[in-house]
């Protein structure tokens, strides 16, 4: 067995299917990235070569969000353990959960933990910094980022408790922002925020499942105090939103400009998220119209967003379409190639600091 995890770390790493439950209504617009059925319900995320836990109140297991490795019965967080030289190198983890999602409906207005207020409240070194790419709307799609102007510390504590019998009570307070495909969001630690109605997302993040979201419900859904306070007491939970973070220009702190990094012919590569956003994670788009790139990072998670090509690593080959993914070893950077005979777009993300 030893031998079989080694070489499963000295090569591109392929996962089985990973979706996730949720208490949200989604998943419909997997169908176009997936090929899943174009249903809804309560599987609205594909973790995508995760090493994270989901924290569900009522969970199918200490497994339950981790990637088990594809054709085998390994998780990657076990793999992770035997094989730590070949995957991580220098590195002490991954330090990102990547997440495909697709919103039916719109979420509980929620915010994120920073680095201090999850060390001190969640014993964890990890906030939880997160990244939108638009990859596909439903018509009349949106997001929402900000309070209004004007929204005080005393206005959020009243519509927590207006939202057990007032559903739009929280939504009131944040600003409404619609959304198109193609576009690029980054959302700071302590923002007021909630994903819409019709957002197919690829969400870049520090690898937490931390959310407080004191909204009591979400769509048809009452969330419990758990699901809403993380364990904490509420003034707590609470003191967790940055108030400052406001007003119908705040979503330009969200709203990233990519920025060509280099370019060819046939090739163009764009930071998504860097250092103009945050240290905690940096994405990238690779654009290939029949060309080929030898992939630098690692580890680094992959992701095909469009069109389709080959991995050739070490003389192995394998096809790739939009919808697959994948996780590169540190000990595999430069030495495996990604190549496409048509138009092909991957999102490459990666630890923050990594080189």
């Amino acid at each position: 067995m030893n031998k079989k995890l080694h070489e499963l770390a000295k090569s591109p790493i392929f996962f089985e299917r990973n979706r996730v439950f949720r208490v949200y209504k989604g998943g419909a617009l997997f169908n176009r990235l997936f090929n899943d059925p174009a249903d809804d319900g309560n599987y609205p995320e594909e973790w995508i070569a995760s090493s994270v836990r989901a924290l569900n109140k009522i969970s199918k297991g200490p497994k339950e969000g981790i990637s088990k490795v594809l054709n085998t019965d390994i998780y990657l967080d076990d793999l992770i353990t035997a094989c730590k030289e070949e995957i991580l190198g220098p590195s002490d983890d991954i330090g990102i959960l990547v997440k495909a999602l697709d919103s039916a409906v719109r979420l509980p207005v929620q915010v994120h933990p920073d680095k201090p207020f999850s060390r001190k409240h969640f014993n964890s070194e990890y906030g939880k910094a997160e990244a939108w790419i638009i990859l596909d709307t439903r018509p009349d799609s949106c997001i929402y980022f900000g309070f209004k102007e004007g929204i005080t510390k005393k206005d959020l504590v009243l519509a927590v408790e207006k939202s057990i019998n007032e559903k739009t009570a929280m939504e009131n307070l944040i600003v409404k922002h619609n959304v198109k495909k193609g576009e690029v969001y980054f959302i700071p630690a302590r923002a007021v925020h909630a994903i819409g109605y019709g957002c197919l997302i690829l969400e870049i993040q520090e690898p937490t499942d931390f959310t407080i979201q004191p909204e009591a419900w979400c769509d048809d859904y009452r969330l419990n105090d758990y699901e809403m306070y993380m364990g904490l007491d509420k003034v707590t939970a609470l003191s967790c939103f940055d108030m400052s973070i406001c007003g119908k220009d705040a979503i330009e702190l969200s709203k990233v400009q990519p920025k060509i990094t280099s370019k060819s012919h046939n090739i163009i590569i764009e930071s998504l998220i860097d250092e103009r956003k945050t240290d905690c994670f940096s994405v990238n788009r690779i654009s290939l119209d029949a060309d080929s790139v030898v992939l630098g990072q690692g580890p680094s998670i992959y992701f095909v967003a469009e069109g389709s090509g080959i991995v050739t690593c070490e003389k192995r080959t394998k096809l790739i379409k939009k919808g697959d993914y994948f996780l590169l070893p540190y000990c595999m950077r430069e030495k495996c190639i990604l190549s496409s005979k048509e138009h092909m777009s991957v999102i490459e993300c990666f630890k923050g600091g990594n080189s």
